[in-house]
């Protein structure tokens, strides 16, 4: 609800037609889940044809010497170059990149 209230401000009015959100695999969202409770929010309102465009990011890591590995969900944040512990450099996005509107 909270993504439709964003999209729905910003769209001032105007018919939305889809939306591009860039979201990380850490971010545990179920990508048919996801569709379907943006069906449910949107269907009578303003955004009731919008599409979601999603861009899923891989998550990755960097350790101390500069390794930079994508990484699973389970595998955790061990440089599996060196076993280094890393920090989280992709994959905790949520970002509504743009959104196509009507003029």
């Amino acid at each position: 609800m909270q993504l439709a209230k964003v999209v729905t401000r910003a769209a001032e009015g105007r018919t939305v037609r889809s939306v591009h959100l860039r979201i990380g695999a850490l971010r545990q969202v179920v990508p048919d889940t996801l569709a379907y409770a943006w069906g449910f929010v949107s269907r009578d309102t303003g955004l009731g044809s919008a599409e979601l465009d999603i861009e899923w990011v891989p998550a990755a890591i960097e350790c101390p010497e500069g390794h930079r590995n994508e990484v699973g969900p389970l595998d955790g944040l061990v440089c599996p170059e060196c076993g280094l512990p890393g920090r989280v450099i992709s994959g905790e996005e949520f970002t509504i990149v743009d959104i196509d509107v009507d003029a």
